[in-house]
């Protein structure tokens, strides 16, 4: 069945839109053999992105192997190494002899081990008899590097929702591991590692704040999907179905969302279902409260965890205030001292909420969420 809006999964070729720059550098990465770390808020279209880079090597006839890791419910290092190692060996082996063939050869001399009868309850590839030590972990980051030596094919490990990483004991020690192993293996490795994390300030936090992996990942960011682009795309989307939207309220949409093209795709879809020819400002509205409706919840969680001053100091971002310490600012808002406002918005970035760019401008990080709180929480127009 052909859907005209999907935002359940993951997309690629004719239902990837945009960022055509952005799959063109990611490949070009991957083919120099460069590490690649990229943190965008959730639904931004990062793994979309990732797979549409896949394709389009394996159509330009490029034999890759890709191991795909989400970290998001990992929270110990014994979890995350055999997970990790799991994932590598599946994604260029399909058999037990063969698992433990590559664990005996490739992790020889560590905990590792292939465990027939862990494997028969639990689906494990690679289970530890000991507790981890750092040999270990830089052999399990080394394992790729050693595999792609061997093979035939490039390898592209991916990390999702790295930003987990953070709640480990070993956290250090592993990150440490990982600087060590790519600083060995170098470019020419036939091996990548693609991190991504929707945390955006936990993942700077890493990167920015820490400097883990410093000039050794390349940090690729998503810009927005011109809105010519994502303009076509809602117009493609409901012709499939024999439907039309004028241009103007198709534009409407991209700049209502920001460019957000999972929620234009979760809005279009609503929009789809509630219409039967042609797609006016009534159909948009009642496709905008149900949407509503949908998130409102997590919206309300999300503001019943603030403080009055996280509260004032989100006012004062919808005002557009830039200079936060400065008197009048502190005195219009009640944010009591600069110091307040320091601590205020620490607080709001690490609920995710806000992040601040190169020249500490705020921005909100989810669009819908800016429109809710703006119209239904504030009452601003």
């Amino acid at each position: 069945m052909d859907i005209p809006f999907i935002y359940d999964r993951y997309v690629t070729n004719k239902d990837f839109a945009g960022r055509k720059s952005e799959c063109l550098a990611l490949t070009n990465l991957l083919d120099a053999g460069e590490h690649i770390v990229m943190y965008e808020p959730p639904k931004s279209g990062k793994k979309s992105l990732i797979h549409q880079a896949f394709f389009v090597m394996r159509l330009g006839g490029k034999i890759l192997n890709a191991a795909t890791l989400d970290m998001f419910s990992i929270r110990t290092a014994e979890e995350f190494l055999t997970r990790l190692g799991s994932a590598v060996i599946r994604s260029i082996a399909s058999s037990p002899d063969e698992y433990g063939k590559i664990v005996s050869d490739h992790l020889a001399g560590t905990h590792f081990v292939f465990d027939r009868q862990r494997f028969a309850d639990c689906d494990e590839v690679v289970s530890l008899n000991w507790s981890p030590d750092e040999t270990d972990i830089r052999a399990m980051f080394s394992l790729p590097f050693s595999l792609a030596r061997t093979g035939q094919a490039r390898l592209a490990v991916v990390l999702d929702e790295f930003q987990s990483i953070l709640s480990m004991e070993e956290c250090d020690t592993i990150l440490k591991a990982m600087e060590t192993v790519f600083r060995e293996n170098g470019k020419d490795s036939g091996c990548s590692y693609i991190i991504s994390g929707s945390k955006v300030n936990a993942m700077k936090y890493i990167f920015c704040h820490r400097k883990y992996l410093y000039r050794q990942v390349e940090h690729l960011p998503l810009m927005p999907i011109n809105e010519n682009e994502l303009m076509e795309h809602i117009r493609r989307g409901f012709l499939k179905g024999g439907k039309e939207i004028d241009k103007e309220l198709a534009m409407g949409v991209c700049r209502l969302f920001k460019g957000n093209i999972w929620y234009i795709n979760h809005f279009s879809a609503v929009c789809d279902y509630l219409s039967k020819g042609y797609i006016n400002e009534g159909i948009m509205l009642d496709a905008l409260k149900a949407l509503i409706s949908v998130h409102e919840p997590r919206f309300m969680a999300m503001v019943d965890s603030l403080t009055e001053h996280q509260v004032r100091f989100l006012k004062a971002v919808l005002d557009g205030v830039t200079r936060f310490s400065s008197t009048d600012v502190i005195e219009k808002y009640s944010l009591n001292s600069s110091a307040n406002v320091k601590r205020v918005k620490d607080a709001l970035m690490k609920k995710e909420i806000l992040t601040f760019n190169e020249n500490d401008e705020p921005s909100i990080l989810d669009p819908l969420f800016e429109y809710w709180v703006k119209k239904h929480y504030f009452g601003l127009s």
